[in-house]
């Protein structure tokens, strides 16, 4: 199937392959006719498989074929997303999708400018891409109007709700009309989430391109065991030994991504960093010299493990492994996106051993523990297996002698 047999006009089809999009993905295929034959859409897929355009692309096509007279000051589509990046990424993906802009979109998100984004809102807007705490701002100062919104949008809805954004999200649903058709898309779609996307959706098509909490195969997952005085010195060993093209590393903490920031700027990396303490405009210049290759290494914290679409990142390092095991889903999806290969790597202290076979559990996969040799590297043994065997290059796996297959803890 290409993106001709989904139903889409042609000038959008034509968008797509200019873009380099050949074949819908998976997510696409399945999603695009639903969503085009105007019913409620609960979408499941991986990170990287295109969920972004599944949604965009039909809604695109009603909004360019179904005119409305009168009310620009009024939305039709409302997309709610966790995160001021994710918010930034569907637009830029819209704008792409729409290059001659024939459909007036308003970025609404905390850390810029309120009169801006209130002088754009009177412009006239038809799509309103928005975090919920800066759209309640707006709300509560009636400088948005919701009362027409045809399509809702909940992307990375069950991420919403880790971040306690459930409340604030009944309040802006219930202040959007009753007919009207609701998309929930999501890399991981838990129980509550469900439970709670279908109070809003009436009799939703399910799409499940992936088995839940799945990471993508393209994705090769490494844990190097590390004593934790010994993490630090493993990670710069890793940036300055290995070749590593372009690295995104996630830290848990703030106050983490900081500090480590600083230490490879010290040690002469090109580095920037992004979380929540930096504005929107050190955000968005961040991500950007990281996408120009202006930076080789992206210093970030979970805020940015959904937020980041930049092509061709070889490597994920886990500094930090995240509290949520399926963080680690989203952290890794940066990865080997678009059928591309692409690198996981955790550095695993003693005290992480439980948060891994967490991840282990959820993903239904088993991460190969490889030991760097001086760091201090602590691994579980199943048992019943044989002493670690070296290897050249300083690195030691673990093996099964009967068996001659790899083991992993």
């Amino acid at each position: 199937m290409n993106f001709d047999e989904l139903g889409l006009l042609q000038p959008l089809v034509d968008r797509c392959k200019s873009l380099g999009f050949t074949e819908p993905t998976p997510i696409q295929k399945q999603a695009i006719p639903v969503v085009l034959d105007g019913l409620d859409l609960i979408g499941c897929a991986s990170t990287g498989t295109g969920k972004t355009a599944a949604f965009l692309l039909p809604i695109l096509q009603k909004l360019i074929t179904e005119k409305r007279e009168g009310g620009r000051r009024a939305a039709r589509v409302l997309v709610l997303t966790p995160t001021r990046e994710l918010a930034s990424q569907v637009t830029d993906n819209l704008h792409e999708l729409d290059a001659r802009r024939k459909v007036r979109a308003v970025t609404i998100v905390g850390g810029a400018s309120f009169n801006r984004q209130n002088l754009e809102l009177r412009k006239g807007v038809e799509v309103v891409i928005a975090t919920p705490g800066r759209l309640m701002d707006h709300i509560e100062n009636r400088t948005v109007d919701l009362s027409r919104v045809e399509v809702l949008v909940l992307d990375e809805a069950d991420r919403m709700l880790d971040m306690g954004f459930l409340p604030v999200i009944r309040q802006i649903i219930a202040l959007l009309p009753g007919e009207r058709q609701t998309l929930l898309f999501s890399a991981t779609m838990s129980a509550p989430v469900e439970a709670i996307a279908r109070q809003y959706m009436e009799s939703p098509e399910i799409v499940d391109v992936n088995p839940r909490g799945k990471a993508a195969v393209t994705v090769k997952q490494t844990a190097y065991p590390v004593a934790l005085e010994s993490k630090t010195n493993l990670l710069l060993h890793l940036l300055e030994r290995e070749r590593f093209e372009r690295v995104l590393v996630f830290t848990r903490t703030r106050r983490g991504a900081e500090r480590l920031a600083t230490l490879l700027t010290a040690r002469k990396h090109q580095v920037n960093r992004i979380h929540a303490d930096r504005t929107q405009s050190q955000r968005e210049a961040a991500l950007r010299g990281f996408r120009d290759g202006k930076f080789r290494v992206l210093v970030a914290t979970d805020i940015a493990a959904r937020g980041i679409d930049v092509d061709s990142i070889s490597h994920v390092i886990n500094f930090d492994l995240p509290d949520v095991a399926e963080d680690y889903v989203h952290r890794i999806g940066r990865t080997g996106r678009a059928g591309n290969e692409g690198q996981a790597l955790t550095l695993l202290t003693p005290v992480d051993e439980l948060t891994m076979r967490s991840i282990e559990k959820l993903t239904g996969q088993k991460v190969e523990r490889v030991v760097v040799e001086g760091f201090g590297g602590i691994a579980t043994m199943p048992e019943r297996t044989s002493s670690p065997t070296s290897h050249r290059g300083g690195f030691r796996s673990f093996n099964s002698r009967r068996s001659g297959r790899r083991q992993f803890a």
